[in-house]
Parts: structure tokens; C-alpha cells; sequence
């Protein structure tokens, strides 16, 4: 029988954070993922370095690649240094794969990174959800929504 899963991910350090994805998307499903690094990588991460607000990732075949992900060359680095915006394996189980896989050839979703972070073992991990994209009608009603809540707050504040 298999291990249920946590409802939330245990995030010690976000490192990198793509706030973007919640306003530009519908997220459906949300997938933690470990990633294949390097080891300048890691270090560069550790030091809270990184970017993903442009990145994607891709099923090809039966792996998941994060795409357009810029983990900047670790400052101590020699020649051995990695490259920055290469592609990066992520690690997940072949049930998840197929279950992405399908999504995104059936019902036109896209996969989209939340964070990079370290959990609680040290190990570097990726928020990846299953999304569909927004409309700009959406967008708008997002907004609204937004604003309306932060006026709550302010009467409620108001009048104790």
C-alpha cells in the first residue's frame, strides 16, 4: 500500500519562486518533483540564486524536463562551472509521468513550475503544476476579486 501523500510540501528554503503562475493560470493539480543538478548548481542554489519566472517544463518521452530555468554560474566556481540556462531532468515517478503525459496531449495543459526550494532532508525539489491558461477576461476577474478582499479587510479593520 502506498504512503499517502502530505497536503503541503515541506518547504525549509524557497530559493526561487514563480508568483506570476497563480495570476496567469488555472492550477489543477500540484506535483513535487526532485531535480537532477550539478554540483555548482547546488551550490548556487543554496545561496538563493535562481529564476524560474520564465520556465517551463516538458514531457519528452518518459522524462520531465524543466526548460528556460536560470540557475546564474556559481561564483566560486572554476572551469567546471555549469551552464545556466540548460535543461534539467526532474524526478518523478513513471504513474506521474504518464498521468502529466496525458494532460497535456489530451486536455491541452501545460505544465508550469511554482518554486525551487529545499525540503527538510537538504534535497533541492520543484513545485510543478498542471495548468490551464487564463483568459484575459479571467485575469480581469482575478483582479476584481483580489481588491475586493484587501477593501474587506481594510472595513473590517476599520470597524473592528
Amino acid at each position: 500500500m502506498a504512503r499517502p501523500r502530505p497536503e503541503t510540501f515541506d518547504k525549509k528554503k524557497i530559493v526561487a519562486e514563480n508568483r506570476r503562475a497563480r495570476f496567469e493560470y488555472f492550477l489543477e493539480d500540484v506535483f513535487e518533483a526532485g531535480i537532477a543538478l550539478q554540483g555548482t548548481e547546488v551550490k548556487s542554489l543554496r545561496f538563493g540564486e535562481g529564476n524560474i519566472a520564465e520556465s517551463y517544463a516538458e514531457v519528452k518521452g518518459q522524462q520531465v524536463w524543466l526548460v528556460n530555468s536560470n540557475i546564474p554560474e556559481f561564483s566560486h566556481g572554476n572551469r567546471h562551472n555549469h551552464e545556466p540556462r540548460r535543461p534539467r531532468k526532474l524526478l518523478l515517478h513513471e504513474r506521474e509521468i504518464a498521468r502529466m503525459h496525458g494532460a497535456v496531449e489530451r486536455k491541452g495543459m501545460t505544465l508550469v513550475p511554482l518554486s525551487i526550494y529545499f525540503n527538510s532532508r537538504g534535497k533541492a525539489k520543484v513545485e510543478l503544476a498542471l495548468a490551464k491558461g487564463k483568459k484575459t477576461h479571467d485575469k480581469r476577474e482575478t483582479i476584481k476579486e483580489r481588491d475586493w478582499k484587501r477593501d474587506q479587510q481594510r472595513i473590517m479593520k476599520a470597524h473592528g
